[in-house]
């Protein structure tokens, strides 16, 4: 087993710096050995070697005790643009129907949101995890346990709102019936003109 290249995988998948001891515990779990800390701090320094060629627009940086992939500051112009590029862009409107859904039902299970919308969610709330709009907030009892989802601090700060209970009422939205005028009105006009 490479144990570099493990500990490769486990900081590039984390988006938070990952301590030495998180390492550890990760790595005992599957080589059931002890692993010293001393052979995660020579295999974290080969790795940050490695990145630190040119050949790669990324490195391992020591954050917050731990360590975690950022991009080099050559770079750094790039992703601003690409991320001025990103906030402009607007969500489309199954976005917006499976969001909604989320604010409303919340805590809501992705087979309801689907029973609801009558296709399937998938991309859809992977999209908006990754915008940060949604976040899981648990795990449902029963069958599976399906993940729930709700909305996060970043959906408040979007849409401007202090809870959940400043979200619009259904019934706001919702047509009144006969808005031109009153059945009743029209079914008086209609007998006059049928007496007349």
């Amino acid at each position: 087993m490479n144990i570099e290249l493990h500990i490769e995988a486990l900081i590039f998948a984390s988006d938070k710096p990952v301590t030495i001891k998180e390492i550890k515990t990760c790595l005992q779990s599957i080589v059931e050995d002890d692993i010293s800390k001393k052979i995660i701090e020579k295999c974290i320094v080969s790795i940050t070697e490695k990145y630190s060629s040119d050949d790669f627009a990324i490195q391992i940086k020591a954050l917050a005790n731990g360590y975690i992939f950022m991009t080099k500051s050559l770079y750094h112009e790039t992703l601003a643009e690409h991320l001025k590029l990103s906030a402009k862009k607007k969500l489309s409107t199954s976005a917006m129907e499976t969001l909604s859904i989320i604010a409303y039902k919340q805590p809501v299970t992705k087979s309801e949101m689907e029973s609801i919308r009558g296709v399937n969610c998938d991309y859809t709330v992977q999209k908006l995890l990754e915008k940060d709009l949604v976040e899981i907030t648990g795990r449902k009892e029963g069958p599976g346990k399906p993940l729930i989802y709700g909305t996060s601090a970043k959906f408040m700060n979007y849409f401007g709102l202090k809870s959940i209970e400043d979200l619009p009422k259904i019934r706001e939205f919702e047509e009144t019936e006969n808005t031109i005028g009153e059945i009743k009105d029209i079914e008086e006009s209609n007998g006059k003109s049928a007496s007349q």
